[in-house]
């Protein structure tokens, strides 16, 4: 499993990496984004929408947010 920690980072620096870890994976791998910004429960999930990539699920455990995508480049 591919797992980008940037937890205690603000917008828009949760996106842009994960949109550069996004960019070093293949078709159908998947990717888990730790964050405690709760700007992304709502960014990342618009920045697959808008990119084409699915959106698995979204956690939160108190303060710490997993958002899980899976890469659909084709």
């Amino acid at each position: 499993m591919n797992i980008l920690d940037v937890r205690h980072q603000l917008c828009p620096i949760p996106v842009i990496r994960t949109q550069n870890a996004v960019a070093r994976l293949g078709d159908g791998e998947r990717l888990t984004v730790l964050c405690t910004d709760p700007g992304t429960l709502s960014d990342i999930p618009a920045w697959c929408r808008i990119n084409g990539h699915r959106l698995l699920g979204t956690v939160e455990k108190g303060d710490d947010i997993e958002i899980t995508l899976q890469v659909c480049k084709s």
